[in-house]
């Protein structure tokens, strides 16, 4: 998009998007103590819309976090430079209009979300890093329910395989964020039932895409639960016996369920469109299994080039890290992790579809 004709602001004026390279990211984080489907529905949708529409857009995405107190943060790419400044503008102007007409009541000063995000904070930062989120008693500083602010775009280059795998993760953020936001639009997520079914399907596609051998599945959902359930030590905020008394609920059909998914990635798709096995899934998912598809062969060929480095899990070096069977786990990780992130998915709740996803792959037949 950073190729678009040049657009026609509310001033009048026009702006140069029409240089080839893009503008720089900006970051808004948007702290509402409520369930941001509203605002992704009726302020970030539209204003996506409205960029693009006006050719000011390369990019955007967004996501849910809980430091200094729930928000969203939405990471926006202007086509240009020359870009920048209206797309603020425009920016603040959706985010304040939102919060005006339709506030987040709830705030977060007393109770148990407060105690949980304390939790996470302890957890999360330990060290001496926390000094400059906390309040004159030690604990996480929340900032005021229904405000904007604009932060710095810092990417996590070490998570993500550095600059190109930070670039693919951009681009797959963008197609995840859009998913999302079409699910709050048109599915019941706001029924509990729909939310985990809609999240375990996504999981299933998207891991059988990068994982496509059974037992390398199997093991890496077993592994993946582990990861989080290994993170909340003594807090009991990851199940283990009771997620396998809740299996029993789920099981019958999920272990078919996954298979059927699986067959239908693992099918190479046709020469015309709406062909292969991804025809047979449902079209949110098969758009998403076409996605994933991609997404596997661009970090594939990334790897093979040494363009992922990742950073070392104790933090003193860099890797280089060219064996795709080593370096799709590492970004199927975090990809998954942040379409629940999206979905507003808790990682309790993640961390027991995981378990049961990976247990249904372990059943008999």
């Amino acid at each position: 998009m950073s190729t678009a004709q040049p657009a026609r602001t509310a001033a009048g004026t026009t702006a140069a998007t029409g240089t080839g390279r893009a503008g720089a990211w900006q970051a808004t984080h948007i702290f509402y103590a409520a369930n941001p489907r509203p605002m992704l529905t009726q302020c970030v949708r539209p204003l996506v819309e409205e960029l693009t529409a006006d050719g000011l857009l390369d990019g955007y995405f967004f996501i849910n976090y809980w430091l200094e107190g729930p928000h969203v943060r939405l990471r926006i790419k202007p086509a240009s430079p020359g870009a920048e400044a209206e797309v603020r503008r425009r920016t603040e102007a959706a985010v304040d209009a939102f919060l005006a007409e339709r506030p987040a009541l709830y705030e977060v000063d007393s109770g148990f979300l407060n105690d949980f995000y304390n939790t996470l904070f302890d957890i999360e930062f330990p060290g001496a890093e926390r000094g400059h989120f906390t309040d004159d008693q030690g604990r996480m500083r929340l900032r005021p329910n229904n405000s904007r602010s604009a932060e710095p775009y810092e990417p996590e280059y070490g998570k993500y395989g550095g600059p190109a795998g930070i670039e693919l993760a951009e681009w797959h953020f963008r197609h995840s964020s859009d998913l999302v936001i079409d699910a709050f639009r048109t599915k019941n997520l706001h029924l509990r039932t729909v939310l985990l079914g809609t999240s375990a399907q996504l999981m299933m596609v998207m891991s059988a895409a990068f994982l496509p051998d059974r037992t390398e599945l199997a093991d890496y959902l077993d592994s993946y639960y582990e990861f989080w359930h290994k993170a909340f030590p003594g807090t009991g905020f990851i199940g283990s016996d009771e997620y396998d008394r809740n299996y029993a609920a789920m099981a019958p059909g999920l272990a078919a369920r996954f298979a059927r998914v699986r067959a239908a990635v693992a099918e190479p798709a046709g020469a015309g469109a709406g062909e292969g096995g991804t025809a047979r899934l449902p079209g949110f998912l098969a758009g998403w299994a076409e996605h994933c598809a991609e997404l596997r062969e661009r970090a594939v060929e990334l790897s093979r080039n040494g363009d992922l480095v990742f950073r070392s899990w104790d933090g003193e070096r860099d890797e280089v890290v060219t064996d795709p069977a080593a370096s799709l786990p590492l970004l199927l990780s975090p990809y998954m992790h942040m379409t629940n992130n999206r979905l507003h998915v808790t990682i309790r709740d993640e961390a027991y579809l995981a378990h049961v996803l990976g247990r249904a792959l372990r059943e008999p037949g």
